[in-house]
């Protein structure tokens, strides 16, 4: 019997770390403008190619190419801009206002507000996204007042959820924005069980899921695809690989040698990957998911390439994990520079504008924040009473919660 060499285990390693930058030729990019478009009721095995390459509209120039780039909207890209900067200077306030301990944790989307802001676009009025915790543009989308997410972010007597959620776990179903779980991946099945209550009621309102790269390794993930392709769904399944899931690298939940993408693909599952700096691409790819699933086509999956600049959180590092200037060097840019640049070839926007509207953005979150502060901040007596931890369970509250309370004393 001839002597087999020894077995060894493939453990997954980043391109960068600190003190080596990055090689991101691993990102597989396809040049702006370059896959195709398909009808909204193409087979799920035919979106294969390009659940591998990448949609991407706006080239290197800031010009919409390729088919699709869809015709212009004047005022919703204006708007789009806007909201991915109010976004941005959102969080860089509420890190300060953490900083400063007037909360107890934030986190940041720097990089990623097209995602939210695309998409939510792309949605009507009645349909439910499931996010996780880097989607607060799909909030300022639907310009939800700044002062309650400030509020809920420092827990005051004005904390829409009184205090029972961790800062930045939003929950504004008026909005269509489901309570954000801390514990990741139950969102899934929890938007395809929405969206299929939702096709068994006849209704016409579809289901928005989020995750990110690292949190695809959850059993819940799996088991939301198989029941979103036997049951035709209604639901939009949103990858956001933004190449980190805190400290471990995207190819740890198995993107090294394959796209997330192509899971929906083996799923049954239609599949794009998109560039999610692009903002175009975002607003185009969302709007031809969610034309599929409300004309009962089914489901569509949507890795959204992106990458999370900023730390996972107020508690986080990177400069401890991988290269400080990554963000500077990665090849798909900065989701608002490329929108500023191609409204400013419309001549739809200026540099004048912009630090015009900067100014502005500033001066609205500052206000926000001194009027949501003075409902109280992390730590003082303005809090939610102790008497609500027995509240909003029941409909009617059983007697021995009653006696509970009473012999608290609230």
């Amino acid at each position: 019997m001839s002597q087999s060499n020894p077995l060894s285990l493939h453990v997954p390693e980043p391109t960068g770390r600190p003190g080596c930058k990055t090689d991101f030729t691993y990102l597989q990019l396809t040049p702006a403008g370059a896959v195709r478009r398909p009808p909204i009721d193409v087979a799920p095995l035919e979106t294969s190619d390009m659940a591998q390459q990448l949609i991407r509209v706006l080239d290197e120039h800031g010009n919409a190419v390729g088919p699709w780039a869809e015709a212009p909207d004047r005022e919703l890209l204006r708007f789009g801009l806007r909201t991915m900067m109010k976004t941005r200077i959102f969080d860089a306030r509420m890190v300060i206002a953490q900083r400063q301990k007037k909360m107890s944790f934030y986190m940041i989307s720097l990089g990623e507000e097209a995602i939210g802001t695309a998409h939510a676009l792309a949605l009507q009025d009645g349909d439910m996204n499931f996010p996780t915790y880097r989607q607060q543009s799909l909030l300022m989308a639907r310009e939800v007042p700044l002062v309650d997410m400030i509020c809920q972010l420092l827990s005051n007597e004005r904390d829409p959820l009184k205090g029972r959620q961790l800062p930045v776990m939003y929950s504004v179903r008026s909005a269509g924005f489901f309570t954000i779980s801390g514990n990741l991946a139950t969102q899934y099945p929890q938007a395809v069980g929405w969206a299929m209550a939702s096709a068994i009621k006849g209704d016409t309102k579809i289901a928005s899921a989020w995750i990110g790269d690292g949190a695809t390794a959850e059993s819940d993930f799996s088991t939301a695809l198989t029941f979103a392709h036997v049951y035709r769904a209604p639901v939009i399944l949103n990858v956001v690989n933004n190449q980190w899931a805190i400290s471990s690298f995207q190819a740890i939940a198995g993107g090294e040698s394959v796209t997330f993408a192509t899971r929906g693909v083996g799923s049954g599952i239609a599949s794009l990957r998109v560039d999610g700096n692009d903002f175009l691409a975002v607003l185009a790819a969302s709007r031809w998911a969610a034309e599929r699933a409300r004309s009962n086509l089914g489901p569509t999956l949507i890795e959204w390439v992106t990458y999370r600049a900023g730390p996972h959180s107020t508690s986080d590092d990177p400069a401890r994990y991988r290269p400080a200037d990554d963000y500077a060097r990665f090849p798909l840019g900065d989701p608002i520079a490329r929108l500023r640049q191609y409204l400013t070839n419309l001549g739809w926007w200026s540099d004048e504008e912009h630090d015009a509207t900067h100014t502005a953005l500033e001066a609205e979150i500052l206000a926000a924040q001194k009027e949501a502060e003075s409902f109280g901040i992390l730590g003082d007596e303005r809090a939610p009473s102790a008497a609500t931890m027995f509240e909003d369970v029941y409909k009617d509250m059983p007697e021995h919660l009653r006696r509970q309370r009473q012999q608290l004393g609230v």
